[in-house]
């Protein structure tokens, strides 16, 4: 009878010991650097947070990244009722937004990552050769409807069909803020539903007019991607960026300030100076907790080497130095 007395406390000690073990197996196992992280990104911004992950993951073999690519109002509602710690948009928060993750105890942290620009692409067939911000405002308020109206073009009686990337979207919203005070848009409006669905629209029909950001047009991305390894070690030993040119599947249109006499493409000295006149701001912003995956990439999009993949791109990082070399 002793004996089964003295065996059932080391009985209990190890059925605890298990009990913690179990316990364990489903603790998450993430880090800064290890783990998943579900992210979700504004979509006009996907063609740079693709190579962003890329590059992270090549560095942190057990990390993986899981971005969704939505509309921006979409992804705030998904940071704010806690269905994700970390999102890309073109706004940062509001203060009201700072103050509802607060009342829900959590820390935040956002910083601006990227200068972006909004690209103006035509048909090649387009024989426009610059666009002033009036001709934009009476396109996109509908009272000019037909490329005849806007110049003298072998186009005159085309139909101007405007095509965006989707009806929530960064891009969609900052033309709706600049051109119409936050307005509808006038009936030639279209919503494509992606970017590269819009860049293809353009290239295939010559009346259509898209707006995407900048970095779906270098033509850097439509060419062989360089083996990531290759990729990785010039991030890392490299401080300079060649002159970055757009594709030439399509015309991409300059744009004119109206009480200016010079129109701009938006290549990146032409943002830095602030000549070309549409541009927006990136940001990310995070609510996880210290030391896990999402502050771990959040890190790493604030840092030089995720702000050299931005200057990769053809838009300007936020923080890294930008120094150009002209490719003779």
């Amino acid at each position: 009878m002793m004996r089964n007395n003295s065996i059932q406390p080391l009985l209990t000690v190890l059925a605890i010991v298990l009990l913690f073990t179990a316990c364990d197996t489903k603790l998450p196992k993430s880090t800064s650097t290890r783990g998943i992280a579900k992210i979700m990104c504004d979509e006009s911004f996907q063609s740079i947070l693709e190579q962003e992950i890329a590059v992270f993951e090549f560095q942190y073999p057990e990390a993986s990244i899981m971005p969704k690519y939505i509309n921006e109002h979409d992804a705030m509602d998904s940071l704010l009722n806690k269905k994700v710690d970390l999102i890309i948009t073109s706004h940062d928060l509001t203060t009201n937004q700072r103050e509802l993750l607060k009342v829900q105890g959590r820390g935040y942290r956002s910083r601006m990552i990227a200068v972006d620009a909004i690209a103006i692409i035509v048909n090649k067939q387009n024989d426009i050769d610059e666009l002033t911000m009036q001709d934009l405002r009476d396109i996109f308020n509908g009272k000019v409807i037909r490329w005849g109206q806007v110049l003298p073009t072998k186009l005159k009686n085309d139909t101007i069909k405007v095509m965006f990337d989707g009806s929530g979207t960064g891009v969609v919203n900052y033309m709706k803020e600049k051109f119409v005070e936050g307005d509808k848009f006038g009936p030639n409006v279209y919503a494509r539903g992606s970017s590269l669905d819009v860049f293809d629209a353009v290239e295939k029909y010559k009346n259509v007019i898209g707006f995407i950001g900048v970095s779906w047009i270098t033509s850097d991305l439509k060419s062989a991607e360089k083996p990531i390894a290759e990729k990785y070690d010039e991030l890392q030993n490299k401080n300079e960026v060649s002159m970055i040119d757009f594709t030439d599947r399509i015309k991409v249109m300059p744009v004119r300030e109206d009480d200016k006499l010079e129109a701009y493409k938006p290549y990146q000295a032409h943002i830095n100076s602030g000549a070309y006149p549409l541009v927006r701001t990136i940001w990310a912003i995070d609510a996880s907790y210290n030391g896990m995956l999402d502050h771990g990439f959040y890190a790493f999009l604030t840092g030089v080497i995720g702000q050299k993949i931005i200057l990769q791109t053809g838009i300007l990082p936020a923080a890294e130095p930008v120094r150009y070399v002209e490719v003779q």
